[in-house]
């Protein structure tokens, strides 16, 4: 716990913090990218994006080895993902535009393809007898240890590019995925739109291969937005709480990871931002589990209460346990099943609340007002006392209180 601390608060060395601020910021930057994607519901585009670059990191190791370069030079080996990456898109849209393939099965094929292919170059590699080609397969997840200053500042620029053109385009990228055909309609170019957007990905995916590798990258864009969905229905909120989520999780596994050595970073930061989801899923306010279950036990417990206080303005008996139990819990039924002079009151004004709905939804001229009728809101909620005057003086009769 003592080296967690000091690693959390930036005391663990120089190249622990490079590491622990280099992962904020690519989180940061991959749950703000993430979350138009999650939003335009291609998720699995990333998976097809992150597969591909590999070939391209194989590739342009050889090229740098072959013009006598540093085969493990940071910067060539981004390049080379990216431009593998980007070819895998364009193979990606061409077998969905041109081939009676399903998006879904394109990316498989494709991501499938490309990360064989990679592999296999991974392989000759190895067997070549140039020097600083071990450790290339860090990029499948990750590896922080020994991160340069230059490598971790190439990272923090990408993402911090990658967030700011995010905010720049930020409303195009929002119609497109909540309303294509209203975008493409109204003169945004929608095909340039999806392909910045991708592009976008494109560019945190190939950030984040020295930190979290190619095959943990998806988790990164993906988890924190749908685990700020949760919290907030609004693209804007979603947006900033996924970067949020996606920096604390960048930086948390970091620390967890320099603190104990054995453990990969890019795995620990992937585990910490799924914690951040299980936390939303189970206690969020208005979406989580525990918020569902108990609107479930109110609007069950308002039911049950109802249709009790029904029975008695009507006159009869009331047979359900459930109904019983609550009516007499608040001092409107006694355990002879008699109603206590509370609940002949309430039972009253509710059967007058029934009939005036009965002859609101009857009434033409006020249908919008009884669409909201679901058998549980009170129908002063939807009328306005001049309206409930006119529907009472409708009425044959006032509802007479049960006596108890």
């Amino acid at each position: 716990m003592t080296e967690l601390f000091a690693a959390l608060s930036l005391q663990m060395g120089y190249n622990a913090t490079l590491v622990a601020v280099g992962a904020a910021l690519l989180g940061a930057a991959a749950g703000v990218t993430g979350t138009f994607l999650f939003l335009r519901k291609r998720a699995l585009v990333s998976d097809a994006i992150s597969h591909a670059t590999l070939p391209g990191v194989g590739i342009a190791f050889m090229v740098m080895v072959a013009l006598g370069g540093e085969g493990r030079s940071l910067i060539g080996l981004m390049t080379g993902s990216a431009i593998s990456a980007v070819l895998g898109l364009l193979c990606v849209g061409w077998l969905t535009r041109h081939t009676r393939l399903s998006e879904d099965a394109s990316i498989g094929a494709v991501l499938s393809v490309f990360f064989g292919f990679g592999v296999v170059l991974l392989t000759v590699i190895q067997t070549m007898s140039a020097g600083r080609q071990a450790g290339l397969e860090s990029f499948l997840l990750g590896a922080t240890a020994g991160m340069l200053r230059s490598e971790a500042v190439v990272i923090a620029l990408g993402g911090s590019l990658a967030v700011v053109l995010v905010v720049l385009l930020r409303r195009p990228m929002t119609l497109a995925a909540f309303d294509p055909e209203y975008t493409a309609g109204a003169g945004w170019p929608l095909a340039r739109i999806d392909f910045a957007m991708m592009g976008l990905v494109t560019a945190v995916t190939v950030v984040g291969l020295k930190i979290v590798g190619l095959i943990l990258i998806v988790a990164l864009l993906i988890i924190p937005p749908v685990a700020a969905r949760f919290w907030s229905a609004r693209s804007g909120h979603v947006a900033a709480l996924a970067g949020l989520i996606g920096g604390i999780s960048g930086f948390v596994g970091a620390a967890i990871s320099a603190s104990a050595p054995s453990l990969p970073t890019g795995p620990i930061i992937v585990l910490v931002g799924s914690a951040i989801f299980v936390v939303s899923l189970l206690v969020a306010p208005e979406r989580g589990v525990l918020a569902t279950l108990v609107r479930r036990q109110r609007f069950h417990r308002a039911v049950h209460l109802r249709q009790g206080l029904l029975s008695l303005a009507n006159g009869q008996p009331i047979y359900e346990p459930l109904t019983r139990r609550l009516l007499q819990r608040e001092g409107l039924l006694r355990g002879d099943g008699v109603p206590t002079a509370a609940g002949s009151k309430a039972a009253s004004e509710m059967g007058r609340d029934e009939q005036r709905w009965q002859i609101l939804r009857a009434d033409p001229a006020l249908e919008s007002a009884a669409a909201q009728y679901d058998g549980l809101t009170d129908v002063g909620a939807v009328l306005t006392p001049d309206q409930i005057a006119a529907i009472d003086a409708k009425l044959p009769r006032a509802t007479p209180e049960v006596m108890p």
